[in-house]
């Protein structure tokens, strides 16, 4: 069982794939290994951008509130890998160590609120390059009192939606096993596929947004008259963003509903029920991957950020 991972609701597999069996015993030191080098890199570099950004207030703008937001939220799961690697660490063992419900609510919360804290910020991100970019006299939405609001509002979604999955996911489950559903059970079915729809509408809506907001940045930058002097920056920040976003959110959401879908039986492929379980651990751990990743953000955006401090873009507070 892992408890990051609504797909780890699952108790066991429907009759009609109860043969499609793979061994993952290897998720066990793999998620140790994997956790505990995220732990050591995201604790550092998250802990290094947020230091930063906060201590420099003459950098302060609408960018650099969505990236403290950013690397605040990766902060929340860095904190949180301890517990993870612990349970792990148990379970090689083969401990007969069961978790409470209140573990598989702490963890499946900050869980949530890191993986969906960082799409929501990253797309924060993109919108305020859109602004900047295509349409740059609308500096009202890119002043800071607009930025903080932005932010909070997006930190209640992701808290209300951290809260409400594994609320759901608690209320359905048995008091004996507070960190398993079981897919035959329709209570339970109804529950994975509420879970299952909240989640992936929290990934396509933001992507759609991201994808949208990039590519009228793009479109404005190509043109011959557009070729501005932080032209180069914004490339650079969206290319980061883009492969951070696609490189750990995407793989993750398209297993997921594999995955859940073969093994509520609803898409019966035996073939696809294996890949999925058997991928499973490496794009989970590629997912979390993401809060060390989101520094890089900040890396290639450093500079764009001084650049618009120093000129007052996006750093009005009226």
């Amino acid at each position: 069982m892992e408890l990051a991972n609504m797909t780890d609701l699952m108790a066991k597999p429907t009759s009609l794939l109860s043969n499609c069996t793979v061994d993952t015993s290897y998720r066990f030191t793999f998620y140790q290994v994997s956790y505990s080098v995220i732990f050591l890199l995201g604790l550092a570099t998250n802990s290094l951008a947020v230091r930063r950004l906060c201590f420099s207030p003459c950098t302060m703008n609408s960018t650099a509130i969505y990236m403290v937001s950013l690397s605040t939220a990766d902060l929340f799961f860095v904190v949180s890998l301890p517990l993870r690697i612990y349970y792990y660490h148990q379970k090689a063992r083969a401990s007969s160590w069961t978790p409470g419900a209140a573990y598989c609510q702490v963890t499946f919360v900050v869980k949530y609120i890191s993986l969906y804290g960082g799409i929501f910020f990253l797309v924060c991100i993109a919108v305020d390059r859109y602004f900047a970019v295509v349409h740059p006299l609308a500096s009202t939405l890119r002043r800071l009192r607009v930025a903080r609001v932005v932010s909070g509002g997006i930190w209640c979604l992701v808290l209300g939606l951290s809260v409400g999955l594994p609320l759901l996911r608690l209320a359905a489950a048995h008091q004996s096993q507070p960190c398993l559903l079981d897919p035959s059970s329709r209570r339970h079915r109804t529950a994975i596929l509420v879970a299952l729809g909240l989640v992936l509408g929290a990934f396509l809506l933001p992507a759609l947004l991201l994808l949208y907001s990039y590519c009228r940045v793009l479109r404005v930058l190509r043109r011959p008259r557009r070729r501005c002097r932080g032209r180069r920056r914004t490339l650079r920040v969206i290319y980061c963003v883009l492969g951070v976003f696609l490189l750990c959110f995407l793989p993750y959401h398209v297993n997921l509903l594999g995955f859940t879908l073969t093994h509520m039986g609803l898409l019966p492929h035996c073939g696809l029920a294996k890949v999925t379980k058997a991928v499973h651990p490496v794009v989970l751990s590629l997912a979390s991957f993401n809060c060390c990743l989101n520094p890089l953000v900040y890396y290639f955006s450093s500079s764009l950020v001084h650049r618009e401090a120093a000129s007052g873009g996006g750093s009005g507070s009226q």
